[in-house]
């Protein structure tokens, strides 16, 4: 089944937030998706809706699509380490994917790199740390000023 197949939404802008996952991040999806429909954000998932064995470029793929074509302010992916999600979401025109592994990471690629999606890796860290990321993320504003000429080079692709 692809990622395509199920996509729901409570919204489609604002503070919507596209989420997706491999098998190895699908039971840290389910818990994400809840957290952050808790705090009262909208969520979209982009899948996948099982544990079943699936390939995380395809749930990437469609978080950073669902984030570069408008319709999500952000996006989270879940695969068990982060890394090939990250490398995935970051093909997609407009995006700026960081892997976040600690608070810090969070932060940083928000406040200094303008990230728009961010990956976890759910083999590596566990649901109370993500949680953490999460919110630090969410939390954290671009800020602009020094960084803007940085990140302007990410997009050109210098």
């Amino acid at each position: 089944m692809s990622p395509d197949d199920h996509q729901t939404s409570t919204s489609g802008s604002g503070d919507e937030i596209a989420i997706g996952a491999d098998h190895g991040g699908f039971a840290l999806k389910q818990k994400l998706a809840a957290y952050l429909a808790e705090k009262g954000y909208p969520v979209k998932d982009c899948g996948t809706h099982s544990g079943e064995a699936v390939d995380y470029p395809d749930f990437a793929r469609a978080v950073a699509r669902a984030v570069a074509g408008g319709g999500s302010r952000w996006g989270i992916v879940i695969d068990g380490a982060g890394i090939g999600s990250c490398m995935a979401a970051n093909k997609v025109p407009g995006i700026r994917a960081a892997l976040c592994y600690d608070i810090s990471s969070a932060r940083n690629s928000r406040e200094h790199n303008h990230a728009n999606v961010m990956t976890l890796g759910a083999g590596l860290i566990g649901e109370s740390l993500a949680r953490q990321i999460v919110d630090a993320w969410l939390g954290t504003e671009w800020g602009g000023g020094r960084h803007a000429r940085r990140v302007e080079k990410i997009e050109r692709g210098a």
